[in-house]
C-alpha cells in the first residue's frame, strides 16, 4: 500500500495509551447523504467512539461526523450508529471476543483508501493504572536518551 492510496482523516491517539491492542481489523463504513463530503472536510471525532454487536452485525457508536455546511435538506444525525462492513469470520471473531469480560472494540483511525472510507478498529483490553505509568516511564526514558544522543 503506497502513501498515495490512503488519506488520513482522524486518529484516536488516546486509544494507544488507554488500551492494550490485541487484534486489528480494517472495516468499511456505511455512510448516508453528505457524510462523505463531511469526512473530506475533516472535523470528525473518533475519541469517544466504540464498536457494538447487534444481530450479527457490527456498528460504530459515538463517532461524530459534523453536518456538511453546503448540504441542503435532510442531514444525517451527527452521532448516529454507522454499520461496519467486515467479512463474516471477522464479525463472528469480534462478537465472541466482545462477549468475554474485559474486551472491547475501539476505532484507531479513520481514512480514505482508493476513494472508500475505511476505519481501522482494534480489539482491546483496558490497561491497568500500573501499565499506564510504566508506559509513561518508558516514553520519558526514550525521550531522554534521544536528547542525550542528539547533544553528543
Amino acid at each position: 500500500m503506497s502513501a498515495e492510496d490512503t488519506k488520513s482523516i482522524a486518529r484516536n491517539r488516546k486509544a494507544g495509551f488507554e488500551y492494550e491492542v490485541i487484534d486489528k481489523y480494517e472495516a468499511g463504513l456505511v455512510l448516508e447523504g453528505s457524510e462523505v463530503k463531511s469526512l473530506r472536510d475533516g472535523g470528525v471525532s473518533i475519541e469517544e467512539a466504540f464498536v457494538v454487536s447487534k444481530g450479527g452485525e457490527l456498528f460504530i457508536v459515538n463517532m461524530k461526523v459534523p453536518t456538511y455546511r453546503n448540504a441542503g435538506g435532510d442531514n444525517p444525525e451527527v452521532t448516529r450508529q454507522r454499520k461496519l462492513l467486515l467479512h463474516g469470520k471477522q464479525i463472528s471473531r469480534i462478537t465472541r471476543a466482545l462477549a468475554k469480560k474485559g474486551y472491547t472494540c475501539v476505532p484507531l483511525s479513520l481514512y480514505f483508501r482508493r476513494g472508500y472510507a475505511k476505519v481501522e478498529i482494534a480489539l482491546v483490553k483496558p490497561r491497568s493504572r500500573y501499565d499506564k505509568r510504566e508506559k509513561i516511564k518508558k516514553r520519558d526514558t526514550q525521550r531522554e536518551m534521544e536528547r542525550y544522543l542528539k547533544r553528543r
